[in-house]
């Protein structure tokens, strides 16, 4: 069986084939070079971010239950992801687009991380199929409206303070991972 969940910011898909390899999710710190795609200026954004979290589980019966080993994954899709240069053209815009998108990979790399600790840490009968999409959908739900209340909020970056709010929430949710590598990126310009 081979399921496919589109989300306004992340593609989410999944599948039910044998994958026994469980590594962790690097973080990226994204660049202009992570937006190759052709940008939709019909919709009146000037960037958009695609990710996808893609996962396959292995179920095993072991005891009386069922132990899945699930592979999570996410990954930015450069393709479709676009910033439309015509109106972002200054190096102090490119870096205020750059950290508002970043804040949608986050919520991309946040899911993943969420799904892989859930997931991980659970026991599931014969019906795993069921529970496996119960959990994903709660999840998937959760990160949806937060890319939703994220650009609400910040009315797509231009409310400068509560864009900073929300790095502050990325700062705590990522911890030093984000600091380190919002460090570097300044460092790198």
């Amino acid at each position: 069986m081979n399921l496919r969940f589109v989300w306004a910011i992340c593609v989410v898909a999944s599948s039910f084939v044998g994958v026994r390899s469980v590594k962790a999710q690097s973080y990226h710190q994204l660049n202009i070079n992570d937006f190759q795609g052709k940008p939709e200026r019909s919709t009146g954004n000037i960037a958009y971010t695609n990710c996808m979290v893609d996962f396959s589980y292995q179920p095993v019966y072991t005891r009386g239950y069922y132990h899945l080993t699930f592979y999570i994954k996410m990954k930015m899709n450069k393709d479709r992801s676009w910033v439309d240069r015509t109106k972002v053209n200054s190096p102090n815009m490119v870096a205020e687009v750059l950290k508002h998108e970043q804040g949608h990979y986050i919520f991309a790399y946040l899911m993943q991380q969420e799904m892989q600790r859930t997931l991980n840490s659970m026991r599931f009968s014969s019906n795993y199929d069921q529970e496996v999409s119960t959990v994903f959908n709660g999840i998937k739900k959760k990160y949806s409206q937060l890319n939703l209340d994220y650009d609400d909020d910040t009315n797509h970056m231009l409310n400068r303070k509560q864009q900073y709010s929300w790095d502050l929430y990325f700062r705590a949710q990522l911890g030093n991972q984000y600091n380190n590598n919002t460090a570097l990126a300044s460092n790198a310009r």
